[in-house]
């Protein structure tokens, strides 16, 4: 089962997990996601969608070995418009996923993110590394619902022994996303295709990792297939400036479009980059797609989509 099955990361990993032969249940409510995002799976006999939401008991039907818990807003634009919501599918929606994997006995893999790091003070972050998080700013709806799942999760192991694992995604990209979401790379291939400004914010030195979306896929296929509790860094260890990932994806596009600085975002991380030798040594995984091969797939489906 795939809770926010529906949304960017969640489709995909349904599409890896049922290329593998297994039969996928994918759970959402489509508040920030579309129906349409998953026609394409509905060939495969083993692919069944429930709308439901994660915030209310499971139904009865979602009977799963593996419970992969993704739902929750996860954009700026959408957990922004969404604060109550999103707390109540970090809170409300990871208790009721959980509870599922105990009465399954099933393994329980939480997509938890970055932002539980906030604006790190430790470069690159490793997993041991608790945080630099402002717990009343205007992010912490998403940043502390995040950490309150992983702290669920780790309740649900010590005090019922639910196989559960900790995934920290990093900064993840690639065809399917919505141009408006709000978040980075589809902002700037939406300006750039369209030439008009591409929006930098702040001064555009601070960093990110982008890791593209079917290597995140993998990393989270790899720990439900693994017996290690996490948290594990899932993310691309190379860093590039936002001001980079503007110059590169003007370059790949061939855009005329001039790059404008706006004000920075509040609470917005300076430096983010993941630490994966865990990953490496426990999964054995790490990404496989570059940034430059990566963005030059994700523009080639931005021309192709029908807003473009």
């Amino acid at each position: 089962m795939v809770t926010g099955g529906a949304g960017f990361v969640g489709a995909h990993l349904c599409e890896l997990l049922l290329e593998e032969d297994i039969e996928v249940i994918a759970v959402d409510n489509l508040a920030t996601s579309s129906a349409d995002s998953l026609d394409h799976l509905r060939r495969y006999a083993g692919f069944r969608f429930v709308r439901h939401d994660v915030t209310q008991p499971m139904p009865p039907s979602c009977e799963a070995d593996v419970v992969f818990h993704l739902a929750s807003a996860a954009s700026p634009r959408d957990y922004l418009a969404l604060p109550l919501e999103t707390l109540r599918a970090g809170s409300h929606g990871t208790e009721n996923a959980l509870e599922l994997a105990r009465r399954a006995r099933a393994r329980f893999v939480l997509a938890s993110t970055s932002e539980v790091y906030g604006d790190p003070l430790e470069h690159p972050q490793q997993e041991g590394y608790w945080g630099n998080v402002n717990p009343i700013g205007p992010r912490s709806v998403y940043d502390e619902a995040k950490r309150y799942a992983e702290a669920l999760t780790s309740a649900y192991r010590r005090e019922f022994g639910v196989d559960t694992a900790i995934a920290r995604i990093f900064n993840t990209y690639g065809p399917g996303m919505r141009a408006h979401d709000g978040r980075m790379i589809p902002a700037f291939l939406d300006q750039a295709l369209k030439n008009e400004p591409i929006t930098v914010t702040g001064t555009g030195e601070q960093t990110r990792s982008i890791c593209y979306v079917e290597d995140t896929a993998r990393g989270l296929l790899a720990l439900a297939r693994a017996d290690h509790p996490g948290p594990v860094n899932i993310g691309n260890p190379e860093e590039l400036t936002v001001r980079q990932v503007a110059e590169r994806i003007k370059h790949l596009t061939g855009s005329r479009s001039p790059i404008e600085y706006i004000d920075a975002v509040v609470d917005d991380p300076q430096r983010r980059c993941p630490d994966i030798s865990l990953a490496r040594d426990v999964l054995g995984w790490e990404p496989k797609v570059d940034s430059e091969d990566g963005l030059r797939r994700t523009a080639a489906w931005f021309r192709r989509a029908p807003s473009h």
